[in-house]
């Protein structure tokens, strides 16, 4: 190997020119895509939605229904409403016990001193 070439490294790291340019337009944005889709069909893209999943139900375009649903049903189950779980005072005082007495056998201490 010549003595005035450089051995690339082999682990990684920064390198010269890697990343987007300098000056470049940034990524799309998910608003300004769906804005513009809007402008380009006259209709909300909700609605363009619907309307296309009810095409593809008329001509039974079975994958593209699935498609579809799935879609819909990962939209609905990230949007799905978090609930609140309240335990009364019976059940927390049980997990405080059954708790107290789990970390009594791992440790050999008496909880009740």
């Amino acid at each position: 190997m010549p003595a005035t070439r450089k051995k690339a490294p082999s682990r990684g790291g920064a390198r010269a020119g890697a990343g987007r340019p300098k000056g470049s337009t940034t990524k799309i944005k998910i608003e300004d895509l769906m804005a513009s889709i809007e402008v380009q069909a006259g209709v909300p893209y909700g609605d363009l939605l619907a309307r296309n999943y009810v095409q593809a139900i008329h001509r039974e375009d079975w994958n593209g229904v699935r498609d579809y649903d799935k879609a819909f049903m990962n939209k609905m189950i990230a949007e799905k409403v978090e609930v609140d779980v309240n335990h009364s005072e019976d059940v927390v005082a049980q997990k405080q016990a059954a708790f107290a007495q789990a970390i009594a056998q791992i440790t050999g201490i008496n909880p009740k001193g």
